[in-house]
């Protein structure tokens, strides 16, 4: 009897343990957007994709959120202290709630604003959580990724089982493009040759070498020096950060050891270990490495900052200072992850090359910007002795192009962190805290915008995305003296952006600037070399433009002409509720009353469309002649 039973006793315990193992498995799920990655740009882009709408989901590797901001303990921000654009400056302001005050911000002579690690994370935390349409996922891992016609297939391991999520657009967010180099996204990596980007100043032949990445330290003062003192590390030699400030180097140069400390001094009596000249600075190159080749580099990154704070204690003689107990919630002290200056860099729809900071007007990306910047060109090359010496050219403050977020050949895919479409040069600039959370938040709007309108980014409205930008706190152009408090700020970007009214641009120490002077009159040559589908010239006068010209401009650029008198009486009637003053034809307009004057009458933001490359399409039915 047993023996005729079992093959079917045991058939049916397979089938239910089949259909429980079944039963338990997690059911795929859905979303609008999914961002891999919880980093600088992460964080940013889910934020905005929920906040625009979009149900968004969020995994993250660790526990924290806000990538080098946070979690790889780079809590200096750099750049961007005068241009707060959105949600930069809305963790600013949270980071200024927590610790009382802006000065309160400025410990260490590096930045302007320093704070904890862990006050990043938790203002980071406190702000995703107010999204009722996000999602995070900590401690979960990209496996694979699955193109499909209208979307994205992935498979991710958290809460130790495997899940199937099934996306409209996907967000890479990684420090390296990791994602777009899963999903087959041509890119670029290291220098590029000179003749390939029409920098003149890179090198003649392309270098694969990429910036240092840092293993940051984060020391606090501790009562006595047994608590803060480290083991000796395993061959450790003072001699290999005998320059790293100027009592150790045999050359006495550089900055005082006092200073060094001083540079990431932050608030709670705490110090950021992020120094360049013979310190904890890393070269290694882990594109292309497996896992555990790039473990092994990075716990070499690791030990060589370890030895570094050895050094602090034991040979410059600050033994309270240790690695802080209070910081990450990690066995070594040390950050989740190191900061990654550079990794790999997409081709996008646009590429940004340094003369499209350096001479913005000389092409119209500018007209596509989204995202400013001001921090100078700046690469960490001193631990590869191998890297070309670059001499980089001064910029003043720039935006970037939208569409160098998006891949050329890969649709339903966005670009939220380094990763971005530049060169290896202007890398040196996108790559700092406040750019990066402004091409995070862009890319998360973006994908909502697009999950809405059921296109891919591409097939976007560059101009809905910059509108929608403004609205959110967002600057598309880096004009130093008009700040998103001045009543005017949205008419003069929107002008900007046009082309209208033109920015002139400063390099100055380490934030640049671009002035455009809203109080300065208009040259009328100038304005009409700026215009789609202008009269060739005025009638003979002076060069500064008047209000009475700019009322007959008004009436030659309608599409439905008034009268020049209907013009000039309505905007006599509108002058004041606009916010300016002294309405007199017979005077010279300012740049502001003109920037105004257009935005309201003649709205060209919205009524001349742009495409990606910043070309008018067809104003008035007739192609971009200037």
């Amino acid at each position: 009897m047993y023996r005729t039973l079992q093959p079917f006793t045991t058939l049916v315990l397979a089938l239910f343990a089949f259909g429980h193992i079944k039963a338990t498995q997690p059911m795929p799920i859905s979303v609008d957007v999914l961002v891999i990655n919880g980093g600088t740009g992460g964080v940013s882009a889910g934020i905005q994709a929920a906040r625009s709408g979009a149900r968004t989901l969020l995994i993250e590797p660790s526990t924290w959120l806000g990538g080098m901001l946070s979690a790889a303990g780079v809590s200096a921000i750099d750049g961007n202290h005068r241009m707060p654009a959105g949600l930069w400056g809305e963790f600013r302001t949270a980071l200024r709630t927590h610790y009382g005050s802006a000065n309160a911000l400025e410990t260490g002579w590096v930045s302007n604003t320093l704070f904890e690690p862990h006050v990043g994370d938790s203002i980071w935390k406190a702000m995703a959580a107010r999204e009722p349409h996000l999602e995070v996922w900590f401690q979960s891992n990209l496996l694979t990724i699955q193109a499909l016609p209208d979307g994205w297939k992935i498979r991710v391991r958290y809460a130790q089982r495997i899940r199937e999520i099934h996306t409209r657009i996907l967000i890479d967010a990684t420090d390296l493009g990791d994602v777009a180099a899963k999903a087959g996204v041509p890119f670029d990596l290291g220098m590029e040759r000179a003749a390939q980007t029409g920098e003149s100043f890179a090198p003649s032949h392309a270098v694969p070498i990429i910036q240092d990445l840092t293993y940051v330290a984060i020391l606090k003062q501790y009562p006595d020096s047994q608590q803060a003192a480290l083991p000796k590390p395993k061959g450790y030699d003072p001699a290999e950060f005998s320059c790293a400030c100027r009592e150790v180097c045999p050359d006495s140069t550089g900055v005082s050891c006092a200073q060094m400390l001083l540079y990431g001094k932050l608030p709670g009596n705490k110090y950021m270990i992020n120094w360049p000249n013979s310190g904890n600075d890393f070269y290694t190159n882990l594109i292309g490495k497996r896992p555990r080749e790039r473990r092994a580099s990075l716990d070499s990154a690791k030990q060589q900052t370890l030895r570094f704070v050895y050094f602090i204690q034991h040979d410059l003689g600050y033994n309270t200072l240790g690695l802080a107990d209070d910081e990450f919630p990690t066995a070594d002290r040390l950050p989740f992850y190191p900061y990654h200056r550079e990794g790999r860099r997409i081709r996008g729809v646009v590429r940004v090359q340094a003369t499209h900071i350096t001479h913005p007007y000389q092409s119209h990306l500018y007209r596509t910007g989204g995202i400013v910047g001001d921090y100078p060109i700046d690469h960490h090359h001193k631990k590869q002795p191998l890297a070309p010496a670059i001499q980089f050219p001064p910029v003043p403050s720039f935006n970037l192009p939208l569409g160098a977020l998006i891949p050329t050949t890969i649709p339903n895919l966005l670009i939220a962190d380094k990763a971005i479409s530049v060169s290896n040069i202007v890398n040196g600039s996108s790559r700092l805290q406040p750019v990066v959370l402004q091409i995070g938040q862009a890319a998360g709007l973006m994908a909502a915008l697009a999950v809405r309108q059921q296109c891919t980014p591409a097939q976007l409205s560059v101009r809905l995305v910059q509108e929608q930008l403004l609205a959110a706190g967002g600057w598309l152009l880096p004009f130093f003296d008009v700040p998103a408090d001045d009543p005017h700020f949205h008419a003069i970007q929107r002008m900007g952006a046009c082309g209208i009214l033109r920015g002139r641009g400063e390099p100055y120490q380490w934030a640049n600037r671009t002035w455009f002077n809203p109080s300065g009159y208009v040259s009328r040559d100038t304005l009409l070399q700026s215009l789609p589908d202008a009269p060739d010239a005025f009638p003979s006068g002076t060069d500064t433009l008047y209000i009475s010209d700019a009322l007959a401009l008004i009436q030659y650029l309608q599409k439905d002409p008034a009268t020049l008198e209907a013009i000039e009486t309505l905007v006599s009637q509108h002058w004041s509720s606009w916010g300016l003053s002294h309405f007199y034809p017979q005077r010279p307009i300012t740049r502001r009353e003109l920037a105004v004057l257009f935005d309201a009458t003649l709205h060209p933001f919205a009524e001349w469309p742009i495409d990606w490359e910043g070309n008018f399409i067809d104003p008035r039915g007739k192609s971009e002649q200037k």
